[in-house]
């Protein structure tokens, strides 16, 4: 896959921080002045990008509840956090999430702040989540992309995703539903557990990589212990492993990104991958 080689320099073993903005304008748990949130992300992204990660995602995680339908002051303030933290490592891949499943917003905002990629929720087949329908949107997402002249950026979309009830459609297996996103053109897969920090099953990995050619990456629960299993992703994007005490809404820990990249620089090199 030229485009994700092209990005990250290397097919398999990429490691991506989380960088959860605190709560944006408007949301409940709001408490700090955009230049305040916009100077945190790019403490973050430097304390990320000193220890040696591959690449990052900002997302609105503090925004909690989540809702389907968030106000201008969100996307607004996400593009001015991105191109802040765009300067801040200016190398650095990064991409974008806006929950929720603001897919068409996080490429206006990627596009905005020349980042390179989002995560995208809901691409293929509807499904319940905990704030309500997500219906699946790829073939309006990238429509819009082709529209704005975002080609460039990259959309890895999330299949079965976590915090979700997918009795609808549990006649699909993870490895169809990865083939029905390849199918409609995704540029990479994304498999979690069943919640934030609760580790994707590394069968499940295996299934859907021999299922499609296109990047598959891990969503949810990789640690320094069980590294091992989820070697041969494209990707793995940790959030919660990187924070103090393993908790999603601490602050980074640097020290947790630096010993991880130290095992990882390790096994790729035994791995003799590119």
């Amino acid at each position: 896959n030229m485009k994700f080689l092209n990005l990250f320099g290397r097919l398999k073993s990429i490691v991506i921080g989380m960088v959860h903005v605190k709560a944006l304008p408007g949301t409940p748990l709001n408490n700090l002045a955009v230049a305040e949130i916009t100077e945190a992300a790019c403490r973050e992204a430097e304390l990320y990008s000193d220890a040696g990660i591959d690449g990052l995602i900002i997302e609105n995680m503090h925004d909690l509840p989540y809702t389907t339908t968030a106000g201008p002051e969100v996307y607004a303030t996400m593009t001015a956090v991105c191109t802040a933290v765009r300067q801040t490592c200016p190398t650095l891949p990064i991409g974008a999430q806006i929950l929720t499943a603001a897919n068409r917003e996080a490429l206006a905002v990627a596009l905005a702040s020349g980042l390179d990629f989002i995560r995208a929720e809901g691409f293929v087949f509807s499904h319940v989540a905990d704030e309500g329908l997500l219906n699946a949107c790829a073939g309006d997402l990238l429509r819009y992309r082709k529209q704005i002249g975002a080609e460039h950026i990259q959309i890895f979309t999330d299949i079965k995703k976590k915090h979700s009830s997918h009795a609808l459609t549990s006649d699909v297996s993870v490895a169809e539903t990865a083939k029905a996103a390849e199918f409609f053109l995704s540029d990479g897969v994304i498999l979690t557990g069943t919640a934030t920090g609760i580790q994707a099953d590394p069968e499940d990995l295996r299934e859907v990589g021999q299922a499609v050619r296109i990047p598959v990456l891990i969503g949810s629960g990789v640690t320094h212990e069980n590294v091992e299993h989820y070697l041969e992703a494209s990707a793995m994007i940790i959030g919660s492993y990187f924070k103090k005490g393993g908790f999603w809404a601490n602050s980074v820990d640097p020290e947790r990104v630096r010993k991880f990249m130290g095992k990882m620089n390790k096994l790729r090199t035994t791995a003799g991958s590119g």
